[in-house]
């Protein structure tokens, strides 16, 4: 038993048979000697098939690209989830952002004390806040250490340059 080519679904079978009856295998439109060889059934249904392959290509690509999209989607839901933001959703997403981005750590070198490079959140604003004496603590290597490279703070100091800074920037921004 031969296998039908994967065009020939039963609808289209259907079709063709309509197609054939109605027309009685000369023109689709009805003429009689019809001149138009694109109107006679045999060359009529070849393009008709390469329509439905075409159809069916595309059909394919479309539910491939669905398929990846479903397997490496990550499930996470974007805010807004639909239209504009509620009120309470918007509360909670703007509680949930910092209010500023700690970019660096330096030495000024007019006071010879330590400032802290800080951009503003969800502005272009950059604040250079002088730090004082909250360094003291920790030993010149490891000040040196965390303004050149990077390194982190002890725990303690970290949190006192962060308030540092936190009330540096309500500060700023309540004026």
């Amino acid at each position: 038993m031969a296998t039908l080519p994967k065009w020939s679904t039963p609808s289209r079978q259907v079709l063709l048979v309509k197609l054939f009856l109605d027309s009685g295998g000369f023109c689709i439109f009805g003429h009689r000697n019809c001149p138009i060889p694109e109107h006679h059934y045999e060359v009529f249904i070849e393009g008709l098939i390469d329509d439905w392959k075409a159809e069916d290509r595309e059909q394919a690509r479309l539910d491939w690209l669905a398929e990846s999209k479903a397997i490496h989607s990550l499930g996470e839901r974007r805010y807004p989830i639909r239209g504009r933001f509620s009120n309470i959703a918007k509360d909670i997403f703007f509680d949930k952002q910092p209010l500023f981005y700690l970019e660096a750590l330096g030495m000024s070198g007019l006071k010879l004390q330590p400032f802290a490079k800080v951009k503003i959140a969800s502005s272009y604003f950059h604040l250079y806040i002088d730090l004082g004496d909250s360094l003291k603590a920790t030993s010149k290597n490891k000040r040196r250490k965390a303004i050149r490279y990077g390194k982190p703070l002890p725990l303690e100091v970290e949190a006192n340059v962060t308030k540092l800074i936190t009330l540096a920037v309500k500060d700023y921004l309540n004026h």
